[in-house]
């Protein structure tokens, strides 16, 4: 792949550079030290991903991302930073990872894999791949949540809990955005709740009648809407 290096500070750069040598699959095809100078070098050499840097002078990596969204077609970003503080910002922006420094040579195969593997399988390359993570603020520090590993989203009042297997976080985002951001992984079986396919164990009734979807490695049940539950039966056949 093609690979562009956004970050003021040369030895990062150079860290980086030698990460991508050693690996022998990816090119820098650029470097850059601004946000200003990343947008015209991207447009010249077209990256497939950037890996850049938060914390720069002048435009920063967050309004840099957000910029370079418009390209067409737009390439994967990869933060790399100090700064775990900065992560909601940054899977706001659609960030495909978001690696701390120093970056480490297996956290960083990742996130380039994680990469190669949205371009060979999106039907739309020139869209920019979605979040590989879900991101919850927490009062002492950020959670990231993989979305291979979410179970369902259920919606109450201003807050989405997003379960996974080893418990749930809270996150302030529209149901209905999640659904269309994340539409091939999820289905909508009430008006407040989204379930992973690959989750869904089967469907029992209550006493009263009362359709309930359950689902694997987790005890939780969830109420299907009636308006929902023909095209819910339906998907699970097909499972």
């Amino acid at each position: 792949m093609r690979v562009m290096i956004v970050d003021d500070e040369l030895p990062a750069r150079e860290r980086l550079k030698a990460l991508l040598t050693d690996s022998g699959e990816d090119e820098v095809c650029g470097e850059a030290s601004t946000g200003e100078t990343a947008l015209r070098i991207a447009a010249e050499c077209r990256p497939e991903v950037v890996l850049m840097d938060i914390r720069m002078p002048g435009m920063d990596g967050l309004e840099a991302a957000r910029e370079l969204a418009k390209l067409h077609p737009a390439p994967a970003v990869v933060f790399t930073t100090a700064y775990d503080q900065h992560a909601l910002a940054a899977f706001e922006t659609r960030a495909v990872d978001y690696l701390l420094k120093p970056v480490r040579r297996e956290r960083l195969e990742e996130a380039l894999d994680r990469v190669r593997e949205r371009n060979s399988t999106s039907s739309a390359p020139t869209e920019q791949p979605g979040r590989a993570h879900i991101c919850a603020r927490g009062r002492k520090r950020v959670e990231l949540v993989p979305i291979e590993d979410v179970i369902y989203l259920q919606a109450e009042q201003k807050y989405i809990t997003v379960r996974h297997p080893e418990g749930e976080v809270l996150i302030e985002e529209p149901l209905k955005a999640l659904e269309t951001e994340f539409g091939d992984r999820f289905t909508r079986i009430h008006r407040n709740a989204l379930v992973a396919r690959e989750y869904i164990s089967g469907l029992e009734r209550d006493r009263a009648g009362h359709l309930y979807v359950t689902f694997k490695h987790i005890d939780d049940r969830l109420e299907v809407s009636r308006r929902h539950a023909a095209a819910l039966r339906e998907l699970i056949l097909k499972l």
